[in-house]
């Protein structure tokens, strides 16, 4: 009998050619395929750090840029009724203990009408109590003169009692802090004041509110040139406490 000493006799070269071939393109494939799962998720993890540090970035900069701009400095420029909706939008996204949402608007796109009708409750109400000043009057009825339009947040007081009135309050504050950082985004001045009768019960009154809502002040918004240097006097050092 014949005897084949020589592999290549014995198994085709060519079958084991295909098969080696088969199996690294196998292994390639499923070596690659991995790789390439590595490569996406570093590349997604690369990305979103860079995401986060650009959303940290926007968003420290509105907080820190973010003014108050008295309504004498606006310069009576209409802001278009879309973008105030845009910033309702925002401040609905408030914080709220079980979903109460205590925050209500009220939005006057004519504000020398509304500083004509607080001047008027100021006026009865600084009358009655015997310390109407003719000033401030005066001031209250000219303040909205150059402003675009007065928002006004309430703090609405719902059905569920058993959460404290301060939550509810500062719920409705987050939802004003939203709108002012969203004005600062757009470029839009805004001042959040309590003068005058803002605070009284005749501005509730007015306002068609209950006893246990509570106005929060007057946002007066609009465009204006002026950009104040921003200036903390108290350390934050100071107003911080670390506990290990």
């Amino acid at each position: 009998m014949q005897q084949y000493n020589d592999f290549s006799l014995r198994w085709p070269t060519g079958s084991i050619k295909h098969n080696l071939t088969n199996l690294y393109n196998r292994r390639t494939r499923h070596c690659l395929h991995y790789l390439d799962k590595a490569v996406n998720c570093f590349t997604f993890a690369l990305n979103k750090k860079k995401m986060d540090t650009q959303d940290f970035s926007t968003i420290s900069n509105i907080i820190k840029t973010r003014r108050t701009i008295k309504p004498a400095a606006m310069n009576g420029q209409k802001i278009p009724n879309s973008q105030i909706a845009a910033l309702l939008e925002l401040a609905d996204w408030a914080p709220t203990h079980a979903h109460t949402e205590p925050w209500r608007f009220v939005i006057y796109e004519n504000p020398q009408e509304f500083c004509r009708q607080h001047a008027e409750i100021y006026k009865q109400a600084a009358t009655e109590a015997g310390n109407f000043n003719p000033a401030t009057y005066n001031n209250l009825t000219h303040m909205g003169d150059l402003t675009s339009h007065i928002v006004i947040p309430v703090m609405h007081r719902g059905e569920l009692s058993k959460i404290p009135v301060v939550e509810e309050v500062i719920a409705a504050s987050c939802a004003v802090q939203n709108l002012l950082l969203g004005a600062r985004a757009l470029n839009i001045a805004a001042y959040w004041g309590t003068g005058g009768a803002t605070l009284k019960p005749g501005m509730k009154t007015f306002l068609g509110f209950g006893d246990d809502d509570q106005v929060l002040g007057l946002l007066y918004l609009g465009y204006s040139a002026d950009q104040p240097d921003g200036k903390r006097k108290i350390p934050l050092e100071e107003k911080v406490r670390w506990v290990a």
